[in-house]
């Protein structure tokens, strides 16, 4: 009988053995578990940071003073995730006893900000007792069927929904109305993608040829690659990089197409923001990618890399106020001087309006930002 271990025991040093698969004759193979280990990163619930976490740091030092592994600590870095809230619904009998309804045989009146007014059970019609938001489980029968919600979306929505409703570390709330926005993004990035992936009047980028705006737009795409870098690999907070996803694509949607320069800065955002969602939603990239033209796999397509070149501003838009009131917008050399500033603001005709006949006091300047013309 080889099966005389707890399934604590094996459960605690599985991250080593699975770096030793091809071994058969011993429990680890040190060179293979050492060249792999420790894990770089561990995710796991908060109850695991209490029990698989704190077995697997005890057998893993007990492994290494056995001389199988050299590392003092299994895991790297440590991500602890939230817990996963929804609606939870129940009766009670004569006696106090509750009988717990699943969210998906409920069906609830909402007031305008979409808080629950009145919950009836589908089957028999009679109302329901809401008991709030709480963490899913097996007791309150508030789990949501993945595949039901599969059919509805597709794995990709929900994949963005979970990721974008909160950072990991904090508790996330399951709500329809999220999933569906999840999935309008996911729409409005596929027609984009549709939309051009079939034009062949695509022409090399030519940064030396780009006109102000199109600047304007690859900035955009930079600054955006540079903070889903970021967000992923650094701060882990992917809820903020895929916000930053959303924002590129609402510029893309918005942006000219009336020549070959534009298309072409239109493609570099295009296959960006593919390349920097397929880790979230990698199905739809998958075919995206493909459509867009391309002979690699998306997911062995290299992460793209912001050009610090691509990110400085040779603009600003500068706000100019009358007496603190907003009377013109004007876009200046990034490193234009106060006193030129000064002079394209003045020469503004609303700002003239409000200044007519009045003497002025003083200019007030913040570079790149305001211009504030005190007059009286």
């Amino acid at each position: 009988e080889t099966d005389t271990f707890d399934t604590f025991m094996e459960s605690s040093w599985y991250y080593a053995r699975y770096c030793s698969a091809q071994n058969d004759q011993a429990m680890l193979d040190p060179e293979q578990a050492n060249y792999w280990l420790p894990v770089d990163q561990y995710v796991g619930g908060i109850e695991h940071a209490i029990l698989h976490l704190l077995y697997s740091r005890f057998f893993h030092k007990l492994m290494r003073d056995e001389g199988l592994v050299e590392s003092d600590e299994p895991y790297k870095r440590l991500l602890c995730q939230g817990m996963v809230l929804a609606d939870s619904f129940y009766r009670e009998d004569k006696t106090g006893k509750q009988t717990w309804y699943s969210p998906a045989d409920v069906e609830s009146e909402k007031d305008d900000k979409g808080r629950i007014l009145k919950s009836v059970l589908k089957a028999d019609g009679k109302e329901v007792i809401h008991g709030g938001m709480t963490k899913m489980s097996k007791s309150k029968n508030n789990g949501i069927d993945p595949q039901q919600v599969i059919d509805l979306y597709g794995a990709d929505t929900i994949r963005v929904f979970t990721m974008f409703a909160a950072p990991p570390e904090q508790t996330l709330e399951w709500v329809d109305s999220g999933v569906e926005g999840a999935h309008r993004f996911v729409k409005r990035l596929w027609t984009l993608v549709q939309e051009n992936a079939s034009s062949d009047n695509i022409v090399p980028l030519d940064k030396n040829k780009l006109s102000s705006d199109q600047k304007k737009l690859r900035r955009v795409i930079h600054k955006t690659i540079e903070k889903v870098t970021d967000d992923v690999g650094r701060r882990q907070t992917f809820n903020t990089a895929i916000a930053a996803t959303m924002e590129l694509l609402n510029h893309l949607q918005k942006a000219p197409q009336d020549n070959a320069q534009d298309l072409a800065v239109l493609r570099e955002g295009i296959n960006t923001l593919v390349l920097l969602l397929a880790p979230i939603a990698p199905h739809i990239c998958h075919v995206m990618w493909k459509d867009l033209g391309h002979s690699n796999e998306v997911e062995t397509a290299p992460w793209p890399v912001a050009e610090a070149a691509a990110m400085i501003e040779d603009e600003k838009l500068v706000i100019v106020q009358v007496n603190g009131k907003v009377r013109a917008k004007i876009t200046v050399p990034a490193d234009a001087a106060k006193e030129q500033v000064e002079a394209l603001g003045l020469a503004e005709t609303n700002v003239q309006q409000h200044t007519e006949g009045k003497t002025i006091r003083k200019v007030i300047y913040v570079p790149g930002r305001l211009l504030n013309v005190v007059a009286n």
